[in-house]
């Protein structure tokens, strides 16, 4: 049997190539509690020098007992916090709709919307976008040494197996990047996100079950992509009803290919179906016993992506194991996502059970698009689908949180639509927020979240925190002293491209049949 690494060849892979006998691990208790200060205004002391007990000083009498009450009922709610993640790990994927979690917000449930958030801005981090660089398009770093590069010491316990890749020859011209030099890198393909698996043994007891992540790319200039929407329906196709329908340009992006390209011959859709389908092959049929889960997260058009596949694997049965007779719980986690298919699709997401959690910022205009005038909000949207066929009929799926960046003390207010739309600023709402009725009296800090990370790609930080604007860039744009004293741009390691006679296999037990492809090595 192959291992889960034999579609990339990674530097050290340990992980694969040793027993999954390692894998057994006695039962732990994860015990969380975080002490948090209960004031008005919340900061990390390398940032501010407000204290609690100043801010009860400008605070009104009656307001100041308020807070200290609420201090005391958070003092005796985290004393009695002892059940770990792996206890309930269901329910934070959200098989009860996330009932009881959100308000006030559950500390898992906090801590997982921000790791899975953490994977969807890896994206981001890795991503060259640079038009001057002859790698424009790619992923910065090699799948063996991704996260560590990132400095993800959180996320180290997966391993990626697979990088996705999508053809650029479609009609969202804001969304890939391109090399204005002559590329090494390929002219038809962009980097999209990555499969990854829990593997380290600590981790997978921690969370209660093995977990297969797939991360899915938005686009770095932001707000651009939306200008390229037609907001046109289409057949999704991957099932019998032809009555669900999803955007034309998501669509478009998932299943389109371009067979001379090694990268995109075959199309993010096979890429991530074939991926799947190997994963719980080999994971499902292993000794150790875990359970296994499925988690999709993206922020922005990955956001989009991730509900598209979500439901494709669903609709398949992918993740049903006949091995048990049991289905593997599938969730997504998304970021700042627009809306991506009609009401049916969202009724056919309910179906299946397709667990959504959307988090989005109130004064983000994004998650308001496409369907301006008929969505979920419509009261005969219902009506006008099926009797009218009305063409621009969109609904969201899932449970909204909703959160507002004018309750944080750390941001300025500004008229940049980017910054309301930022992943990072978003992560640093959840972070502060601990349910709509403490909304309005504090932002108070769960996990002590840097908040230099805002101003990461976007300017929202108020200036008296003195982080400059999108600080994040590689040292001297990548280049290096060679030995003989000259700047070069080093090359990079290597990726490798799809291997077409592995996915071929996994997508015929998936589709149960294949395009007819020429297996030989394609030129880019």
């Amino acid at each position: 049997m192959a291992s889960p690494s034999s579609p990339i060849t990674i530097k050290n892979p340990r992980f694969f190539v040793s027993s999954h006998n390692i894998f057994k691990t006695q039962a732990q208790t994860l015990i969380l509690t975080t002490k948090c200060k209960t004031s008005s205004i919340i900061c990390s002391s390398s940032c501010t020098s407000t204290s609690s007990s100043t801010t009860h000083e400008k605070l009104p009498k009656k307001q100041t007992h308020v807070l200290d009450d609420k201090r005391e009922e958070k003092e005796e709610e985290e004393e009695e916090e002892e059940v770990g993640l792996r206890d309930i790990w269901r329910e934070v994927q959200g098989c009860n709709n996330w009932e009881g979690l959100l308000d006030p917000m559950n500390n898992h449930l906090r801590r997982e919307i921000i790791r899975y958030g953490e994977f969807a801005q890896a994206c981001y981090d890795s991503f060259d976008f640079d038009p001057h660089s002859k790698y424009c398009g790619s992923c910065k770093y090699h799948p063996s040494d991704f996260f560590s590069n990132l400095d993800l010491h959180l996320h180290k316990g997966y391993t990626i197996t697979r990088y996705l890749y999508a053809t650029s020859n479609i009609n969202l011209p804001n969304f890939f990047q391109k090399s204005k030099l002559s590329s090494i890198w390929s002219q038809h393909a962009n980097w999209m996100g990555y499969v990854a698996v829990a593997t380290d043994e600590e981790e997978v007891s921690r969370l209660g079950r093995r977990d297969i992540v797939i991360a899915w790319r938005g686009t770095v200039t932001y707000l651009e992509w939306i200008y390229d929407l037609k907001d046109i329906l289409c057949s999704a196709n991957f099932g019998d009803d032809p009555l669900i329908k999803i955007e034309l340009g998501f669509h478009d992006l998932y299943t389109k290919k371009e067979v001379s390209c090694k990268f995109s011959s075959f199309s993010a859709r096979e890429q991530v179906l074939a991926e799947v389908k190997r994963l719980l092959e080999y994971y499902c049929t292993g000794e150790e016993g875990h359970e296994i889960s499925i988690t999709v997260t993206g922020h922005s058009l990955g956001a989009s992506l991730a509900l598209v596949s979500a439901y494709d694997i669903a609709e398949l049965n992918l993740n049903y194991l006949p091995e048990n007779n049991n289905k593997v719980p599938i969730t997504v986690f998304s970021f700042s996502g627009p809306r991506v298919g009609n009401l049916r699709f969202k009724e056919r997401c309910d179906e299946l059970g397709v667990k959504v959690l959307r988090v989005v910022n109130v004064h983000d205009k994004v998650p308001s698009v496409p369907g301006i005038f008929a969505n979920e909000k419509f009261h005969f949207q219902k009506y006008v689908e099926e009797k009218t066929s009305f063409p621009w009929s969109y609904a969201h799926v899932g449970v909204e949180l909703a959160l507002d960046h004018k309750k944080s003390p750390f941001l300025k207010q500004t008229r940049d639509l980017g910054c309301a739309h930022n992943l990072e600023a978003l992560l640093h709402l959840v972070d502060g927020y601990h349910g709509k009725e403490e909304a309005e009296t504090m932002f108070c800090s769960a996990t002590n979240r840097d908040i230099a990370l805002v101003n990461k790609s976007c300017d929202f930080l108020r200036s008296e925190y003195h982080v400059p604007p999108c600080w994040r860039q590689d040292e001297n744009k990548g280049m290096v002293k060679s030995s003989d004293g000259r700047w070069v741009l080093p090359d990079r390691p290597q990726l490798e491209p799809h291997w077409p006679e592995d996915i071929a296999h996994h997508l015929q037990k998936v589709l149960g049949k294949v395009n007819d492809y020429d297996f030989k090595p394609t030129v880019t």
